[in-house]
């Protein structure tokens, strides 16, 4: 899932999924649509994401494929500036998704129709913020089941060294950072919490870092009283590298920058005869029922090198 007020959206209200409405496309691309058609609101839409959960296709096919979804008229990415009654200000990106193929000016109205819109509903406003988001610290290690809470406390260090907290400090201070979570903070906000007014020399960055976990921690939200928010500005971004309409020509919602960059990956395709981006039976758990009987590892090895793309199974 994509955080809070990000990810998917169903541009409009339609009709339930049903296997005639991408006939239209190409295998892999109809695979695509249902599959993200099936995801929950707010699922994550970033094309690494994406191919991390297809069983199939790595980053490269999935994301040639999400611009072939965005061309037929399935997918929109729109940043939209937040104003909330509080004075609290934010930018979010959401992938809007419809069934329905829509023409440029249906979505072009769509991001027009988004000034002014109420989205309290699904606006969670943690603490206050400002027109310019606070960059994330470069992470710590950390093991990848940590939780978003562990990995927040782990990654103090690279905001100031001073907090510099310890195995042990993270994992018992783990819940209460948690907490400051499903209240509806983000990992900047406790960042933010735990860094700023440090005295010249932490000698107990722990008990610190309790000590305002507790004494900060933000209010349980409460829908009745939560602040209303409107988009009080949205414009079309490209799907791939979010540069905006107003400083980049984007046709059919992709810059023409990204668009070279797919264009080169489908003539690679083509020259070589297969699909880059298909993960072949000998790296699935289990082979797909009528697999060919043949060892295509290598051969799909063999032809990525010849393309100059990687051979593993994390590649594109």
């Amino acid at each position: 899932m994509a955080k809070s007020g990000y990810g998917k959206r169903l541009a409009d209200d339609e009709e339930p999924y049903s296997e005639a409405d991408f006939a239209h496309l190409v295998p892999r691309d109809a695979e695509l649509a249902t599959f993200i058609d099936h995801l929950p609101d707010g699922a994550a839409m970033g094309y690494k994401g994406l191919a991390k959960a297809h069983p199939l296709y790595g980053q490269q096919a999935i994301r040639t494929s999400l611009r072939r979804l965005t061309e037929a008229g399935h997918l929109r990415w729109v940043k939209e500036h937040l104003t909330v009654e509080d004075n609290s200000m934010r930018w979010v990106t959401r992938t809007y998704w419809s069934r329905i193929s829509r023409s440029e000016e249906w979505w072009a109205e769509f991001v027009r129709a988004r000034h002014g819109r109420d989205v309290t509903h699904d606006y969670h406003p943690g603490l206050a913020r400002t027109d310019e988001p606070t960059p994330e610290p470069e992470a710590a290690p950390a093991s990848e089941s940590a939780t978003p809470a562990y990995r927040t406390l782990a990654q103090l260090r690279t905001a100031d060294p001073r907090m510099a907290l310890s195995e042990a400090d993270c994992k018992r201070l783990e819940p209460s950072a948690a907490e400051w979570l499903a209240r509806g903070a983000t990992p900047q906000d406790i960042t933010l919490a735990l860094t700023t007014g440090l005295p010249p020399t932490v000698t107990n960055p722990g008990g610190l870092a309790r000590t305002r976990l507790e004494s900060k921690m933000p209010p349980k939200p409460n829908p009745k009283t939560r602040a209303r928010a409107r988009v009080t500005r949205a414009v079309m971004v490209c799907g791939f590298c979010e540069e905006p309409e107003t400083t980049a020509e984007l046709v059919h919602g992709i810059c023409a920058d990204c668009r070279a960059e797919c264009d080169a990956f489908e003539a690679e395709e083509a020259r070589l005869g297969i699909q880059i981006g298909y993960v072949p039976d000998t790296f699935l758990p289990r082979p797909r029922a009528a697999a060919p009987v043949m060892d295509v590892t290598e051969r799909v090895a063999e032809l990525r090198r010849a393309a100059g793309l990687p051979t593993g199974r994390g590649g594109v």
